[in-house]
């Protein structure tokens, strides 16, 4: 599945040849899909490794970032994240820098797995008070870790825009998309954020919030890592059920100016998600269907 205009095919056999080359030990281990998702394809590796290849150039950077980062992150933090354990050089085969980590047990997030979705919403508000509040090690917005998502909303307005209008086109008849535009531009009338720059994880989806025994487990895929603004952090709750969006909310204490910036950003994310991969990957564009239309019903509730 090509996603990107840019992108590096890749295989299992690829994956092997990148194994025999640089970590030959572990290149008979059986090796099997993991997923793949915007930014990377994943295999695993035996039972207790995983191999992410990152699709393009640019998410090799976020490859970079992982590798310099979590090390650091990690031991601030109650639950699991992905831990590094070879940071793979490019090769002619695969032009791009890829990771080797260990595997984290555990099954996303979802109706099947979480068993208390008030619960899930408060670990989650846990998990993200411990990172905002790890100091920022010298890291700041200039050092790579400048991401869209954690700056404010004025500079992506154009594109935004843009994305409406394609959505109008594409799921205007399902989604009210005239609605959805009023509240980004009510967010967008709301004065720029100004508090301190905090660690971000930028993606906080359930796909990447592993499940043990109906509670949350752990963290993946940091490749959204930067420094920056936190109102965009909270933009996934309208991908969990009202009960554990609430119980996040009450956990943090968030203002409403902090939970409309939010709500932009979750908007932001879907119809750019619906426009940019509407011909290419429709299971991702049915998530960002299903997240437009819990922030209208939630809009229409409150």
């Amino acid at each position: 599945m090509t996603l990107h205009e840019n992108e590096i095919p890749v295989d299992e056999t690829l994956a092997r040849s990148l194994l025999r080359a640089q970590r030959p030990e572990w290149a008979a281990l059986p090796l099997s899909p993991a997923g793949a998702g915007t930014d990377n394809t994943m295999y695993r590796l035996g039972d207790d490794l995983l191999v992410r290849l990152p699709r393009t150039a640019g998410n090799a950077q976020s490859v970079r970032k992982e590798q310099e980062w979590l090390p650091r992150l990690a031991p601030h933090l109650s639950c699991p994240v992905p831990e590094p354990v070879h940071a793979g050089t490019p090769t002619d085969a695969f032009p791009l820098v890829w990771s080797v980590y260990r595997w984290i047990d555990g099954d996303e997030a979802g109706p099947g797995t979480v068993r208390d979705w008030a619960g899930f919403g408060a670990d989650l508000a846990a998990v993200v008070r411990e990172l905002h509040r790890i100091d920022l090690m010298g890291a700041t917005r200039t050092d790579g870790l400048s991401w869209y998502r954690g700056g404010g909303l004025t500079p992506c307005d154009q594109w935004i825009s843009g994305c409406l209008d394609d959505c109008r086109t594409t799921v205007g008849q399902e989604l009210d998309i005239d609605a959805l535009e009023r509240l980004w531009r009510a967010a967008l009338a709301l004065p720029e954020p100004s508090g301190p720059h905090v660690w971000l994880h930028g993606d906080l989806k359930p796909t990447n919030l592993l499940v043990r025994d109906g509670r949350l487990h752990a963290v993946i895929d940091f490749g959204g890592l930067s420094v920056g603004f936190p109102d965009a952090e909270h933009s996934t709750l309208w991908d969990l059920p009202p009960q554990a969006r609430q119980a996040y909310w009450n956990a943090l204490d968030l203002d409403t100016v902090t939970w409309t910036r939010a709500r932009a950003w979750a908007i932001a994310v879907g119809v750019s998600g619906i426009s940019y991969y509407w011909d290419t990957f429709p299971a991702f564009v049915a998530e960002c269907r299903a997240r437009l239309q819990a922030i209208l019903t939630d809009a229409t509730a409150r």
